[in-house]
């Protein structure tokens, strides 16, 4: 389910849905599951403001090297993204990346440094290019602004997704109608600090790159870095954002209520996309929101929100609709930051209804009927108050099943 706020209306279409950009994705053959597509191409009408944010990880895919090269001028035209192969811990991986570029270049008749290069799949793999050369005119083709092309960027880039993860919001901003739209690709391998996921976004808000990146570092701080499926955090991660300013807005070019609008606009789409990734963790069967108020600060709260909902033992039990909150407990005191636990109040809740669990560090008592019903819906909430301060923050994950296992147990396969 969408998470919406005033003055914000869903639109069909993701990558395409802001003016400007066109989209495709086709089966080139990369992955040998015929009936998936593995390329996708996102473009604009010319070099546009873009901005990035990429893995913590040191081990990083080739691909990040080349986007944070070719965005040293903060513009980009068009991105090309492939599926099945990671380009990562490969030797000739930057000439890989580099060529794929060059490639989508040559199509559409543009520079290399206009182009940006994604991949996701399997580490340690070489990636062919001769797939890439042999589908780019048809990839070229079937571009379109329609929703449809929107679709098969997004279905050319998912792995172990079990659906589509789209988003895209309309708002006013300065007497214009504006859009931002995107995608991601996300299942597993997904962990704070980007997680093992590919996102794409645009808009047609006119801003200037330096603020485009201002927004989207202090966006993905509270949306992708807050989200954690399985504790392992990828090697390719990466979230672009490209802005055609077709709105016909004033340029945004300083810290304005412009720019707040925006943020804000930016913030519904990655929550959502969030929350979509969270919930179609690998074997997952429950989103899982830990919401964490009453912090002394905004540190405190993220800290504790993504240690609760990264537990494995707090995962399972969610899994078994088992009202173990000491194991939240557990994983707030173990958390790296400063906590009084004899503060904490707990309370466990769904659209089945709220019930408290903990106060002030301790057990009170509950229905165990309760708890059960209330755990056992797909979408579970898991409330911290610190009773410390005002700050509060929201980490989104998943329960931990026996699928996640099978799945990632013949992966490569």
């Amino acid at each position: 389910m969408l998470v919406n706020f005033e003055g914000y209306k869903f639109v069909d279409g993701g990558v395409v849905a802001a003016k400007g950009f066109q989209a495709s994705g086709l089966h080139c053959g990369i992955r040998k599951n015929k009936a998936k597509k593995d390329l996708s191409l996102l473009t604009a009408a010319g070099p546009v403001p873009a901005a990035g944010v990429y893995t913590q990880n040191k081990v990083k895919g080739a691909p990040i090297a080349v986007c944070k090269e070719h965005l040293k001028d903060g513009y980009a035209q068009a991105v090309i993204v492939n599926s099945g192969i990671a380009n990562t811990c490969n030797a000739d991986g930057i000439e890989k990346a580099k060529g794929m570029a060059h490639i989508a270049a040559k199509a559409l008749g543009i520079e290399d440094e206009d182009v940006l290069v994604g991949s996701t799949g399997v580490i340690g793999q070489p990636l062919p290019l001769e797939p890439v050369q042999m589908h780019i005119d048809e990839l070229f083709h079937s571009l379109s602004s329609d929703p449809e092309g929107g679709l098969r960027f997004e279905e050319g880039i998912m792995t172990t997704d079990t659906l589509p993860k789209q988003v895209a919001v309309e708002f006013p901003l300065g007497g214009k109608n504006c859009r931002i739209g995107g995608c991601a690709k996300g299942s597993g391998m997904i962990h704070p600090n980007m997680a093992t996921m590919l996102c794409y976004l645009t808009t047609d808000v006119s801003i200037t790159p330096e603020l485009l990146q201002t927004a989207l570092k202090r966006v993905v701080d509270d949306t992708f870095n807050m989200v954690s499926v399985d504790g392992d955090t990828s090697t390719n991660d990466t979230c672009i954002i490209m802005a055609s300013g077709a709105a016909g807005n004033a340029v945004i070019n300083s810290q304005n209520e412009d720019f707040t609008q925006f943020v804000n606009a930016l913030y519904v789409v990655l929550m959502n996309l969030s929350r979509m990734i969270a919930a179609d963790g690998e074997g997952a069967t429950r989103l899982v929101e830990c919401v964490v108020s009453g912090a002394s600060d905004k540190q405190q709260a993220r800290i504790v929100a993504k240690s609760v909902i990264c537990s494995s033992l707090m995962k399972a039990a969610i899994f078994g609709a088992d009202a173990n909150w000491g194991r939240a407990l557990c994983a707030i005191g173990y958390a790296p930051v400063d906590v009084d636990v004899n503060k904490v109040d707990m309370s466990f809740a769904s659209a089945a209804g709220v019930l408290p669990v903990c106060k002030d560090g301790s057990g009170i008592p509950f229905s165990e009927e309760m708890a059960k019903e209330i755990l056992s819906q797909p979408e579970v909430k898991l409330l911290i108050d610190l009773n410390a301060g005002e700050e509060k923050a929201v980490a989104w994950g998943c329960d931990l099943t026996y699928d996640y296992v099978r799945i990632n147990g013949d992966y490569r396969s």
